[in-house]
Parts: C-alpha cells; structure tokens; sequence
C-alpha cells in the first residue's frame, strides 16, 4: 500500500519579476499578488509518501537555517523549521524517515535538511535515518557551481551529505537500488544542470514531483518560466514534453512553490494549451 501526503514547509517572499522571468507584470499580475515590494507568495512544500515498509520524503523545502540578515534577503517568512512541525501535524518526526529524494540542491528545496540556526551553533543534519537521494549530474553542478548559481547552494551541506555516507547518486535513466523499480525518474538542465524529478504510480495514474521545471501551476503555461532558469528555451521543450506524457496517461504534478496549489492534473484548451485542472491544496493521505 502506498498514500501520500503534502507537506508545508517554510514559506518565502520573492521578486515576482524574478520569478516570471521575461513575462510582462501585466500577465503573471493574473495569478500572483505583490506586496510594497514586488514581492509574491510561494511555498516551498514537501511531498510525503508512506510505503508498506518505508517512509519516503521528496523534498524538504528551504528550512530556517538562515541567520536573521539573510533569512530577511531571502523573503523567508517564519522563524522556526516549519516542516518539522507539519511532519509532526502527521505523527512524525525527521527521524522517521527513511528516504530523502532531492530533485536538486538549491537552498529553497534542500536546506529543511539542516537544523534551524542558532548563534554560534553550526547546522547541524537532520533525518538520521534516512538515505538521501538525488541526481549525479546536479550533485556535480552543486560542487562546482557556476558564478550564475554559486549563491543557490549551500557548501555545508554538501559537506555534511557527503561525509553521512548515506548519499545516493542517481545517473540519467536509472533506477535507485534504494527506492526499486516503483519509483522513475525523469531529468531536466533547464533549470539547472540534473534536476531529477521522481514519478511514482497510483490507482488512477502516475504522479510526478516537478521541483522547478514546473513550480506552480501558471507555469504550467509552455512560455513562463523564471529569471533563475539557466536555459530557459531547453526547459520549455523539456516542460512541453513531461506536461504532453502526463496529458496522455492522466498524470498529476506536485507543485512545490505554489501557495494554493498543490496538486492537479494536466489537461488542454480548446487551442491546445496546457492548463491545470482538479486543482487542490494540502493533501492529507491519499491511498493506493
């Protein structure tokens, strides 16, 4: 048996120009409201999987281990590891988990891993339990970043995964000795170099956790993406060919930055454009 369950974890502020990319304020203005700052609202939102023998987390969000000058550059909204308190809301804690899947290492998807900040306190890993997953290309990205991106990881973490020895590292088209042949996964470079994105089956069809090839449910739409995209054109092909697949078996996406949306299904227009559909928040225990 498997359910699965959407996780809140730390919720942030960001330019929504940044977040839009070349789009006109006039278009995302649509889908996103702004505060004195340009910014908007995005979650950064995990996905739970219980299994009959294994509890499974993708993702863990940007977590609190900021100190408080960058915490306030980075638009991160509350003080405390917000994840750790909506695993808790499900009977949990971070060292119930045996498996952590990371569709990349940018800080709003991967710092939940370390321990809130404390002054004078290093950060500390947290699920001590729990083999962590993600692709092998991106984890050579993330040791030798670009200056584009140098600033979206975080060195001590990848310091700390490495010496855990539970680090997993996934090639394009493999499976993952830890999770079977129950788990896919699909890989993207338009975002950034390796991003993997884990697909798992459920009675009424597959289900993908996008990361930031598809953050939120306007950018389901094949032209927006965001400023942070190192290849904006390769990710709308590699967008249009993930959304066409889900189309065709009636896949579902989890939207990781979407503060209303968390999950739905992928349908088309009458002119053949994508759009969400059975759109919903928060899912608590969906069960196969």
């Amino acid at each position: 048996m498997r359910t699965f369950t959407t996780l809140e974890g730390n919720s942030q502020r960001l330019d929504g120009g940044a977040m839009f990319g070349n789009a006109p304020k006039a278009l995302w203005s649509r889908w996103a409201d702004t505060d004195e700052h340009n910014r908007i609202n995005l979650s950064c939102r995990a996905l739970l999987v219980q299994e009959d023998d294994r509890t499974i987390l993708v993702e863990t969000g940007i977590g609190a281990f900021f100190e408080p000058r960058l915490k306030e550059r980075y638009g991160i909204v509350e003080d405390h590891h917000v994840l750790l308190d909506s695993l808790a809301e499900v009977g949990l804690t971070h060292e119930d988990i045996d498996v952590v899947v990371l569709t990349h290492l940018h800080f709003d998807h991967a710092g939940g891993l370390l321990s809130a900040w404390e002054k004078g306190q290093p950060s500390t890993l947290l699920f001590p339990n729990a083999r962590f997953i993600t692709g092998q290309r991106h984890w050579h990205r993330a040791k030798r970043p670009h200056p584009r991106d140098q600033a979206s990881f975080i060195p001590e973490l990848l310091k700390l995964l490495e010496s855990s020895g539970r680090l997993d590292l996934i090639e394009d088209g493999q499976l993952s000795s830890t999770l079977g042949d129950s788990w896919r996964f699909h890989f993207s470079d338009g975002h950034t170099p390796g991003l993997m994105m884990p697909e798992f089956d459920m009675p009424d069809g597959p289900v993908v956790f996008p990361g930031d090839l598809v953050p939120g449910a306007a950018w389901v739409h094949l032209p927006i993406t965001m400023g942070y995209d190192r290849f904006p054109e390769a990710l709308i092909d590699e967008k249009e060919g993930l959304l066409d697949a889900l189309y065709d078996r009636g896949g579902r996406l989890i939207f990781t930055h979407d503060p209303q949306v968390a999950i739905a299904r992928i349908d088309r227009d009458d002119k053949g454009r994508y759009q969400v559909t059975n759109a919903q928040g928060n899912q608590k225990r969906i069960s196969r």
